[in-house]
């Protein structure tokens, strides 16, 4: 293979398919971001966010910068000379999209959920083999868009297990976050759903539409820049749109949601509910379990994939700018530089020679393979492969592994409790594990 990476810098000048069909298709259309429907509270960063309805109405006076978290001790990485893993199909699912652990509150052991394209949310068991143990948790199909990047996108629980979370597409094509309220022994009420946020989109591709919990207790959501070719809508770099960014709220702590205070624009030039900018199609995100970093696969445009990572000893990516469009990857695109504010560059990017839509994925942190440990899996759709790449913060990039080379496309990836990883296909709807080769 010819790829090319490159350590770029983490900060300048600031301290598919889209893994479902062809990245830069898309159809154009004239709806426009809805503004949001109540006034958003600004309320004090904190782990664990304020419950709902304690949150405080007025603003804070200023925007208070957080300081350098230390990154825990963890062994250091290094590039293994035999990766020896193979893939095990665990479950034939239909449609799999998105994969999430839910903290049981009861204080017994958490439980792993998945969520088809489709609409539903099912409750699995993990084993040698993948069981579903209570089906259609959740079913919202007959409400959902069906093109080849809409549907269900993305799904999460908070930190205490009390709300499940997922992010789809209306019949409009709007992206919507709705949550639901579950209770200690896992049960959903269905009676509780609300809806937290609305985003209209101007094209059916591009959506994004993951979400995770940070270490920080808040919710992150990604956001496309709007879908058909080039941005050409203009999101990209407009920090007045919701749109081409990755957003960070406090949804369990207002009606229908609250900006934490810590937030880049909370208080000035920009929508506050964004935390970074200047994406094209983030197509999958996660935090290192062990170190809080914000890992991000970004989908490119005609020539260059990527993936970021937003170090948390460093703000994780705390007001950041990836550059799109000025850049696709570090190459020019629509300048013949980057950015001069915040720019944060990928740390590993790769050719339409070795791929086309990347799909970002998680930092091993299991035990079952411990020549991964600390390792970033990812892989891309049209390649069928799935890769590790090995870095540190001190070191930037050592390596770039081929681990894997598959039969279907990669749609995404999951993670579960025991830190053990799956891939999952919407080409031939399995959800796999990797596991030790032989």
């Amino acid at each position: 293979m010819d790829r090319r990476w490159t350590v770029w810098p983490r900060y300048v000048a600031f301290a598919v398919a889209v893994a479902l069909t062809a990245g830069s298709c898309g159809h154009d259309a004239t709806t426009v971001e809805s503004s949001p429907t109540a006034t958003i509270p600004i309320v004090a960063p904190t782990a664990t966010p304020t419950p709902r309805g304690d949150a405080p109405t007025s603003t804070a006076s200023a925007t208070p910068t957080p300081a350098p978290t230390p990154t825990p001790t963890i062994p250091p990485v290094a590039i293994p000379a035999d990766p020896a893993v193979e893939l095990t199909t665990v479950l034939a699912y239909d449609r799999p999209i998105a994969m999430a652990v839910r903290p049981n509150l009861a204080g017994g052991e958490p439980t792993l959920y998945l969520a088809s394209k489709n609409g539903t949310v099912d409750r699995v068991e993990p084993g040698a083999t993948m069981t579903v143990v209570e089906a259609a948790v959740i079913d919202i199909g007959d409400r959902l868009s069906t093109g080849n990047e809409q549907g269900l996108l993305g799904m999460a629980f908070s930190p205490d297990g009390g709300h499940l979370y997922v992010d789809y597409t209306d019949k409009k094509g709007t992206t919507t976050i709705a949550e639901w309220a579950v209770s200690g022994d896992g049960a959903v009420d269905l009676a509780s759903e609300r809806t937290v946020l609305t985003v209209a989109q101007p094209a059916g591709n591009h959506n994004a539409g993951d979400l995770a919990f940070g270490p920080d207790g808040y919710l992150y959501v990604t956001l496309g820049d709007g879908g058909a070719a080039g941005d050409k809508f203009g999101n990209g770099q407009n920090r007045e749109t919701l749109l081409g960014s990755i957003l960070r709220i406090a949804p369990d702590a207002a009606d229908p949601y609250a900006v934490p205070a810590d937030n880049p624009f909370a208080e000035r030039d920009g929508r506050p509910e964004i935390w970074l900018y200047g994406v094209r199609n983030p197509w999958r995100i996660s935090f290192d379990r062990a170190t809080g970093d914000l890992w991000i696969g970004e989908v490119g445009q005609n020539a260059v994939e990527e993936i970021d990572v937003a170090y948390r000893s460093q703000g994780t990516g705390r007001g950041a700018n990836l550059g799109w469009p000025l850049v696709e990857g570090s190459a020019a695109y629509q300048s013949a530089s980057p950015p001069t504010e915040g720019y944060l560059g990928p740390i590993y990017e790769y050719s339409h020679a070795d791929g086309c839509a990347v799909t970002g994925g998680y930092v091993y942190r299991g035990t079952a393979l411990p020549q991964l440990q600390g390792i970033y899996v990812f892989g891309d759709y049209c390649s069928k492969t799935v890769w590790g790449l090995v870095s540190s913060e001190e070191q930037g990039v050592l390596g770039v592994i081929d681990l894997l080379t598959l039969s279907a496309g990669v749609s995404s990836f999951g993670q579960g409790p025991d830190g053990e990883l799956y891939v999952l296909s919407l080409a031939d709807n399995t959800v796999s594990r990797l596991d030790p080769a032989g």
